[in-house]
């Protein structure tokens, strides 16, 4: 067992993309995944885990997840920027801290499946993390967070605190009032 930082990420709208054209689909996602996987190591992570258009890494720093997250999701926009509208590919990230299980290089446990449901409640192009991840990273990064209170998920007996991450910096009044 081990305490890491968990970064789950999935494509937003990926069976619709499909349909509409598989080879272009399949080679915007092998670019974005170049990028994807460049800045996981650039900021000394590790991917875990990929399927179909999830990709799942671990962190032994909170921050160094945050940082890649957010400049993941920089780039992606980027690239997708270069793209015809109907052929952009958005990822949605979720972050969480836990302990996880190891085995042959594969983590499991319930901060991977928090991680991932988090990440099903992030904005196309966006990042949620939970309440551990935002009191970690708080006063040492510039992003605002706006509260998404507690959220009930699948297949996890407790909610959630969620937080959507905002670049301008801006803290939801909510949050400032919270403190």
């Amino acid at each position: 067992r081990k305490l890491v930082a968990i970064v789950a990420a999935d494509v937003a709208g990926y069976s619709r993309l499909m349909e509409a054209d598989e080879e272009a689909t399949l080679a915007t996602l092998s670019d974005h995944r170049r990028i994807i996987d460049q800045e996981i190591a650039d900021h000394r992570g590790r991917i875990a885990g990929t399927a179909g258009d999830s990709v799942l890494a671990e962190f032994a720093s909170v921050l160094d997840a945050v940082h890649a997250g957010l400049r993941i999701q920089q780039l992606l926009g980027e690239a997708n920027g270069a793209l015809p509208e109907h052929r952009r590919m958005q990822f949605r990230i979720g972050i969480n801290i836990g302990d996880v299980m190891v085995k042959d290089g594969d983590i499991f446990g319930d901060g991977v499946n928090i991680a991932a449901r988090i990440e099903a409640l992030a904005r196309p192009g966006g990042i949620c993390v939970s309440r551990g991840v935002r009191d970690h990273i708080r006063h040492k990064i510039l992003v605002g967070f706006e509260d998404l209170g507690e959220q009930s998920v699948k297949n996890i007996a407790q909610p959630i605190r969620v937080f959507h991450l905002r670049l301008d910096g801006a803290e939801d009044a909510d949050e400032l009032a919270a403190d």
